[in-house]
Protein backbone atom coordinates (compact mmCIF):
# COMPACT_ATOMS: atom_id res chain seq x y z
CA UNK A 1 0.00 0.00 0.00
CA UNK A 2 1.36 3.41 -1.00
CA UNK A 3 1.33 6.17 1.65
CA UNK A 4 1.68 9.91 1.08
CA UNK A 5 3.13 11.64 4.12
CA UNK A 6 3.96 15.13 5.33
CA UNK A 7 4.54 17.03 8.53
CA UNK A 8 6.89 16.32 11.41
CA UNK A 9 7.92 12.63 11.60
CA UNK A 10 8.59 13.12 15.30
CA UNK A 11 5.07 14.38 16.05
CA UNK A 12 1.94 12.36 16.79
CA UNK A 13 0.65 10.51 13.73
CA UNK A 14 -2.69 11.23 12.06
CA UNK A 15 -3.98 9.00 9.26
CA UNK A 16 -6.62 10.12 6.74
CA UNK A 17 -8.56 7.49 4.74
CA UNK A 18 -10.08 8.83 1.52
CA UNK A 19 -13.47 8.07 0.03
CA UNK A 20 -14.21 5.57 -2.73
CA UNK A 21 -13.20 6.77 -6.20
CA UNK A 22 -11.16 9.61 -4.70
CA UNK A 23 -7.52 9.68 -3.60
CA UNK A 24 -5.14 11.46 -1.26
CA UNK A 25 -6.38 14.87 -2.44
CA UNK A 26 -9.57 14.18 -0.46
CA UNK A 27 -7.57 15.29 2.61
CA UNK A 28 -4.77 17.28 0.93
CA UNK A 29 -5.88 20.64 2.32
CA UNK A 30 -6.38 19.24 5.81
CA UNK A 31 -2.88 17.76 5.65
CA UNK A 32 -1.43 21.14 4.69
CA UNK A 33 -3.31 22.87 7.50
CA UNK A 34 -2.32 20.32 10.16
CA UNK A 35 1.19 19.34 9.10
CA UNK A 36 2.76 21.82 11.52
CA UNK A 37 1.20 19.93 14.43
CA UNK A 38 1.23 16.30 13.31
CA UNK A 39 2.88 13.64 11.20
CA UNK A 40 0.29 13.06 8.46
CA UNK A 41 -0.18 9.81 6.52
CA UNK A 42 -2.69 9.27 3.69
CA UNK A 43 -2.72 5.78 2.17
CA UNK A 44 -4.06 5.18 -1.32
CA UNK A 45 -6.70 2.52 -0.83
CA UNK A 46 -6.40 -0.64 -2.91
CA UNK A 47 -7.85 -0.51 -6.42
CA UNK A 48 -7.52 3.27 -6.71
CA UNK A 49 -5.24 5.21 -9.07
CA UNK A 50 -1.71 5.08 -7.68
CA UNK A 51 -2.31 2.02 -5.51
CA UNK A 52 -0.10 -1.07 -5.70
CA UNK A 53 -2.84 -3.70 -5.28
CA UNK A 54 -6.20 -4.61 -6.75
CA UNK A 55 -9.15 -4.10 -4.45
CA UNK A 56 -10.12 -7.30 -2.65
CA UNK A 57 -12.08 -6.27 0.44
CA UNK A 58 -12.54 -3.61 3.09
CA UNK A 59 -11.25 -6.13 5.61
CA UNK A 60 -7.98 -6.62 3.73
CA UNK A 61 -7.42 -2.88 3.36
CA UNK A 62 -7.87 -2.53 7.12
CA UNK A 63 -5.50 -5.41 7.83
CA UNK A 64 -2.81 -3.94 5.58
CA UNK A 65 -2.94 -0.56 7.28
CA UNK A 66 -2.82 -2.23 10.69
CA UNK A 67 0.28 -4.17 9.62
CA UNK A 68 1.87 -0.89 8.52
CA UNK A 69 1.06 0.71 11.87
CA UNK A 70 2.50 -2.31 13.67
CA UNK A 71 5.74 -2.09 11.70
CA UNK A 72 6.21 1.69 12.04
CA UNK A 73 4.33 2.91 15.12
CA UNK A 74 4.33 0.08 17.67
CA UNK A 75 0.72 -0.82 17.01
CA UNK A 76 -1.07 2.49 17.57
CA UNK A 77 -1.39 5.99 16.09
CA UNK A 78 -2.88 9.15 17.55
CA UNK A 79 -5.90 9.73 15.30
CA UNK A 80 -7.51 8.18 12.22
CA UNK A 81 -10.22 9.89 10.16
CA UNK A 82 -12.11 8.28 7.29
CA UNK A 83 -14.73 9.31 4.74
CA UNK A 84 -17.30 6.90 3.28
CA UNK A 85 -15.32 3.86 2.02
CA UNK A 86 -12.39 5.15 4.06
CA UNK A 87 -14.73 5.36 7.04
CA UNK A 88 -15.66 1.71 6.55
CA UNK A 89 -11.97 0.79 6.45
CA UNK A 90 -11.59 2.69 9.73
CA UNK A 91 -14.55 0.84 11.27
CA UNK A 92 -12.95 -2.43 10.24
CA UNK A 93 -9.61 -1.38 11.73
CA UNK A 94 -11.35 -0.57 15.01
CA UNK A 95 -13.07 -3.96 14.85
CA UNK A 96 -9.83 -5.84 14.19
CA UNK A 97 -7.79 -3.83 16.74
CA UNK A 98 -9.85 -1.93 19.29
CA UNK A 99 -6.99 0.35 20.34
CA UNK A 100 -5.45 1.02 16.91
CA UNK A 101 -5.86 4.77 17.53
CA UNK A 102 -6.58 7.07 20.44
CA UNK A 103 -9.05 9.23 18.48
CA UNK A 104 -11.29 8.41 15.50
CA UNK A 105 -13.43 10.54 13.18
CA UNK A 106 -15.95 8.76 10.98
CA UNK A 107 -17.59 10.88 8.27
CA UNK A 108 -20.54 9.98 6.02
CA UNK A 109 -20.06 6.24 6.47
CA UNK A 110 -22.58 3.56 5.51
CA UNK A 111 -22.94 0.98 8.28
CA UNK A 112 -26.13 -0.76 7.16
CA UNK A 113 -25.77 -3.14 4.20
CA UNK A 114 -27.81 -2.33 1.10
CA UNK A 115 -27.73 -5.73 -0.54
CA UNK A 116 -30.07 -4.81 -3.39
CA UNK A 117 -27.75 -1.97 -4.36
CA UNK A 118 -24.73 -4.28 -4.11
CA UNK A 119 -26.38 -6.73 -6.52
CA UNK A 120 -27.06 -3.96 -9.04
CA UNK A 121 -23.55 -2.49 -9.00
CA UNK A 122 -21.99 -4.82 -11.56
CA UNK A 123 -24.71 -4.81 -14.26
CA UNK A 124 -25.47 -1.10 -13.95
CA UNK A 125 -21.89 0.10 -13.67
CA UNK A 126 -20.76 -2.11 -16.54
CA UNK A 127 -23.04 -0.07 -18.78
CA UNK A 128 -21.77 3.29 -17.55
CA UNK A 129 -18.06 2.52 -17.11
CA UNK A 130 -17.03 3.80 -20.61
CA UNK A 131 -18.34 7.23 -19.58
CA UNK A 132 -15.87 7.43 -16.68
CA UNK A 133 -13.14 8.56 -19.09
CA UNK A 134 -15.26 11.43 -20.46
CA UNK A 135 -14.66 14.91 -19.02
CA UNK A 136 -18.29 15.93 -19.40
CA UNK A 137 -19.43 12.89 -17.45
CA UNK A 138 -16.85 13.56 -14.72
CA UNK A 139 -18.17 17.11 -14.42
CA UNK A 140 -21.69 15.77 -13.97
CA UNK A 141 -20.41 13.37 -11.33
CA UNK A 142 -18.58 16.13 -9.49
CA UNK A 143 -21.75 18.19 -9.43
CA UNK A 144 -23.84 15.24 -8.25
CA UNK A 145 -21.30 14.44 -5.54
CA UNK A 146 -21.02 18.12 -4.51
CA UNK A 147 -17.25 18.16 -5.05
CA UNK A 148 -15.90 21.71 -5.32
CA UNK A 149 -14.71 22.90 -8.73
CA UNK A 150 -11.08 23.28 -7.63
CA UNK A 151 -10.88 19.49 -7.15
CA UNK A 152 -12.26 18.58 -10.59
CA UNK A 153 -8.94 17.92 -12.32
CA UNK A 154 -7.83 15.69 -9.45
CA UNK A 155 -11.14 13.84 -9.54
CA UNK A 156 -11.11 13.37 -13.31
CA UNK A 157 -7.46 12.26 -13.43
CA UNK A 158 -7.84 9.64 -10.73
CA UNK A 159 -11.37 8.37 -11.32
CA UNK A 160 -10.72 7.90 -15.04
CA UNK A 161 -7.73 5.66 -14.26
CA UNK A 162 -9.54 3.24 -11.96
CA UNK A 163 -9.96 -0.16 -13.57
CA UNK A 164 -13.47 -1.42 -14.13
CA UNK A 165 -13.10 -4.53 -11.96
CA UNK A 166 -11.65 -2.52 -9.09
CA UNK A 167 -14.39 0.09 -9.20
CA UNK A 168 -17.10 -2.56 -9.24
CA UNK A 169 -15.37 -4.39 -6.38
CA UNK A 170 -15.12 -1.43 -4.02
CA UNK A 171 -18.58 -0.11 -4.87
CA UNK A 172 -20.06 -3.54 -4.07
CA UNK A 173 -18.02 -3.79 -0.87
CA UNK A 174 -19.18 -0.33 0.17
CA UNK A 175 -22.85 -1.19 -0.38
CA UNK A 176 -22.64 -4.60 1.34
CA UNK A 177 -20.42 -3.78 4.33
CA UNK A 178 -21.72 -5.01 7.68
CA UNK A 179 -20.45 -3.70 11.00
CA UNK A 180 -18.73 -6.39 13.06
CA UNK A 181 -19.84 -7.26 16.59
CA UNK A 182 -16.29 -6.60 17.80
CA UNK A 183 -16.75 -2.88 17.07
CA UNK A 184 -18.57 -2.68 20.40
CA UNK A 185 -15.18 -3.18 22.09
CA UNK A 186 -13.66 -0.10 20.42
CA UNK A 187 -11.48 1.95 22.79
CA UNK A 188 -10.98 5.00 20.55
CA UNK A 189 -12.62 8.31 21.41
CA UNK A 190 -14.89 8.41 18.37
CA UNK A 191 -16.69 11.28 16.66
CA UNK A 192 -19.34 10.33 14.08
CA UNK A 193 -20.25 12.97 11.48
CA UNK A 194 -23.18 12.92 9.06
CA UNK A 195 -24.58 15.64 6.84
CA UNK A 196 -28.06 16.96 7.36
CA UNK A 197 -28.75 16.58 3.62
CA UNK A 198 -27.54 12.99 3.39
CA UNK A 199 -29.86 10.06 2.66
CA UNK A 200 -31.89 8.57 5.47
CA UNK A 201 -29.85 5.37 5.49
CA UNK A 202 -26.70 7.38 6.18
CA UNK A 203 -28.34 9.00 9.21
CA UNK A 204 -29.55 5.58 10.40
CA UNK A 205 -26.01 4.28 9.93
CA UNK A 206 -24.62 7.12 12.02
CA UNK A 207 -27.10 6.35 14.81
CA UNK A 208 -26.18 2.66 14.69
CA UNK A 209 -22.51 3.55 15.04
CA UNK A 210 -23.24 5.82 17.99
CA UNK A 211 -25.14 2.98 19.67
CA UNK A 212 -22.38 0.46 18.91
CA UNK A 213 -19.19 2.36 19.76
CA UNK A 214 -18.85 3.00 23.50
CA UNK A 215 -18.74 6.67 24.45
CA UNK A 216 -18.99 7.87 20.85
CA UNK A 217 -20.53 11.20 19.90
CA UNK A 218 -22.75 11.80 16.85
CA UNK A 219 -22.97 15.21 15.19
CA UNK A 220 -25.42 15.87 12.36
CA UNK A 221 -24.30 18.90 10.38
CA UNK A 222 -27.20 20.92 8.93
CA UNK A 223 -26.89 21.79 5.27
CA UNK A 224 -24.07 19.35 4.49
CA UNK A 225 -24.17 16.63 1.83
CA UNK A 226 -22.33 13.29 1.69
CA UNK A 227 -18.61 13.88 2.17
CA UNK A 228 -19.17 17.62 2.03
CA UNK A 229 -17.31 18.39 5.25
CA UNK A 230 -13.81 17.08 4.51
CA UNK A 231 -13.96 17.63 0.73
CA UNK A 232 -15.29 21.17 0.64
CA UNK A 233 -14.61 22.64 4.07
CA UNK A 234 -11.05 21.68 5.03
CA UNK A 235 -10.58 24.61 7.42
CA UNK A 236 -13.73 23.71 9.34
CA UNK A 237 -12.88 20.01 9.28
CA UNK A 238 -9.41 20.69 10.67
CA UNK A 239 -10.86 22.89 13.39
CA UNK A 240 -13.35 20.16 14.29
CA UNK A 241 -10.51 17.64 14.52
CA UNK A 242 -8.50 19.86 16.86
CA UNK A 243 -11.57 20.67 18.96
CA UNK A 244 -12.43 16.97 19.27
CA UNK A 245 -8.93 16.20 20.55
CA UNK A 246 -9.03 19.17 22.94
CA UNK A 247 -12.50 18.34 24.29
CA UNK A 248 -11.55 14.72 24.99
CA UNK A 249 -8.19 15.39 26.63
CA UNK A 250 -9.37 17.88 29.24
Amino acid sequence: MHFVQCGNPGAKTVIFLHGGGLSTWNFRDEAEILQGRFHILIPILDGHHGSDQKFTSIEENAARIIRYIDSRFQGQVFLIAGLSLGGQVLLEMLSQRNNICEFAMIESTLALPTNATAMLVKPVFSLFYPLVKKRWYAKLQCKALHIRDSLFEDYFRDSSQIKKDDMIAFLKANAAYTVKDSLSHCCAKTLILVGGKERGIMKKSAKLLRETIPGSVLEEMPGYYHGDFSLNHPQEFSRKLLDWISDRTQ
